[in-house]
Parts: structure tokens; sequence; C-alpha cells
């Protein structure tokens, strides 16, 4: 844990302004939208400073987000094209999450937020 701070760090200090630079962990499992359980899966990994990946109910997406902590700004989400039973949830997913303009990162909690009062909770994957 104390190597992934010093890397957050590390990663801050060479001019990583955007979330990536400011979380401990960098893959996080949805659990809530708007206070609601999220009862499918997504994933949301901002690893790679400048973009976002991760995985929806059904398909892999990228976007990219620049903009400086404590903001974001989700570019254009592509994704895989799979279908499944969950297509719906996916796509409210999508549009949630291309929304968010606010980021907080609390320990294993990422926090999405934008200025209508959606949210979106994320905690650190296993």
């Amino acid at each position: 844990m104390k190597t992934l701070w010093a890397a957050s760090l590390l990663l801050a200090a060479c001019g990583d302004e955007t979330v990536t630079g400011f979380a401990d962990t960098t893959l996080f499992v949805l659990s809530t939208i708007d206070g609601r359980a999220f009862e499918a899966s997504a994933t949301l990994d901002i690893a790679t400073s400048g973009q976002i990946s991760g995985t929806g109910p059904c398909n892999s997406y990228r976007a990219t987000q620049s903009a400086p902590y404590p903001w974001v700004d989700i570019g254009p989400i592509a994704a895989t094209r799979r279908a499944c039973p969950d297509l719906d949830t996916e796509q409210q997913f999508f549009e949630t999450l291309s929304q968010m303009t606010n980021v907080e990162v609390l320990g294993d909690v990422l926090i999405l937020r934008n200025d209508a009062g959606a949210e979106m909770v994320f905690e650190a994957a296993d």
C-alpha cells in the first residue's frame, strides 16, 4: 500500500494532475449510482493518465479523461459491441459515467459526481 501511495505522489510530482496522480489504487468496481446498489458488474480503471477504461455489464470500454483533479471530463466512450441481457443497464452506466464532472478519491473509494446531483460510488477492486 505504501508503495502505491509513493508511486501516486511521484506521478503527481511529475505533472499528472488527473485523478490518476491522486489515487492509491487504480481499479475500481461500481457499487452505487445515485444511492442505489448497482446490481450488475462494472469497473473503472484509471491507471493510464489521460484515459479511463474498464468493463460494463456487457462490454469493455475506454475514453479520454484529461481534466485536472478534482474535475473529470470524460470524452466519448468507445465500447465493444457484444450483446447480453444487461444492455439497458450498461447503457445507463455509460450515460451516467459520461455526465460526471467531479471526482473525489477517499482511500479505497472513488466518487464521481456532477452539478445535477448525480453520483457514482466505486470501491477498490480486491
